[in-house]
């Protein structure tokens, strides 16, 4: 089995004797994109800035590819990219000049790695002109191009979507999977916006008050035993609902006016059967796959600013 490209283990962080994050143990492997989510002042900043070497570890370690950030920290940190929010480039310089200004500060980046970078994330056509000029969507991208210039394993975003248009987000959705699959570059991504993590992720660790609460892959396929949340388009409503629970002991609720159930797959049919043979009137059936939204306030519930 492949080295995790990150492992936390047991991590800790005290700030002015308060235990901001607790025992925090997970992995992401090469190649994944893992989403990082919580609710405001969780921790995940905290954990970023540990990751990155630019907050100190109170107790535990974190390892990229087997070395230590707190031992072996120089060449932990060659392994890592990262962006925070919004990239800061210079304005005044092109792309182009900005990507080979950065490529002086880290050995052996060649000009060939250089246009490597420029053609994997689509910046070709507007590389030479001034950043300054840049779409907040160029800039994310000339960002990711930077910190991939050093051909990093981990790469880290906060927020990388941050204040995109629909159009941008989807570029860089489509970029972020691209790297991971393509360059076999683990991708962190810590973001508010869970319509995103969900289509970008393979899996998400959720963090509450500095643990983390949970980890999930996110495209599980169900199996057969697996109970659905099934939505059912009928009517009358209460007459149904009383059905299923008299004749089936199967609890439904009813919501913007439609029944929800969890039944397995193979009990739907006489579901079905029975509401048909009392003359119910049945439109839609269909089974609900619960959001990651859904699976997110189930885990911290709603209203969780601490």
């Amino acid at each position: 089995m492949a080295e995790p490209a990150m492992q936390l283990l047991d991590v800790n962080k005290t700030i002015s004797n308060k235990q901001i994050i607790k025992d925090l143990s997970f992995s992401i492997n090469p190649g994944e994109v893992f989403g990082f989510i919580g609710p405001n002042g969780a921790g995940k900043t905290t954990t970023i800035r540990m990751m990155v070497g630019l907050m100190n570890i109170t107790s535990g370690d974190i390892r990229i590819l087997g070395k230590s950030i707190k031992s072996d920290y120089k060449q932990a940190a060659q392994e890592i990219g990262a962006i925070v929010e919004n990239p800061e480039m210079y304005p005044f310089m092109s792309g182009m000049q900005n990507l080979r200004h950065y490529a002086r500060m880290v050995p052996g980046v060649t000009k060939e790695r250089i246009n490597e970078v420029i053609t994997l994330v689509g910046l070709e056509k507007a590389i030479n002109y001034k950043v300054g000029k840049y779409s907040l969507g160029m800039r994310q991208r000339l960002g990711i191009a930077q910190a991939l210039l050093h051909k990093p394993s981990i790469l880290i975003l906060d927020e990388p979507t941050n204040g995109l248009d629909p159009a941008g987000i989807r570029e860089i959705r489509t970029y972020i999977r691209s790297l991971a699959e393509q360059e076999n570059v683990a991708v962190i991504i810590s973001s508010h916006l869970l319509s995103e993590i969900e289509l970008m992720c393979d899996r998400i660790g959720i963090i509450k008050n500095g643990e983390l609460i949970s980890t999930q892959n996110l495209h599980d396929t169900p199996s057969e035993k697996q109970a659905l949340q099934v939505q059912m388009e009928v009517t009358p409503l209460e007459k149904a609902k009383e059905l299923l629970r008299t004749e089936h002991n199967v609890e439904a609720a009813i919501k913007d006016g439609v029944l929800l159930l969890h039944s397995e797959k193979e009990d739907i049919p006489r579901l079905i059967q029975t509401l048909a043979k009392h003359d119910i009137s049945i439109y839609q059936v269909g089974a609900a796959k619960a959001s990651l939204e859904d699976k997110f306030f189930d885990l911290i519930g709603e209203n969780t600013i601490e």
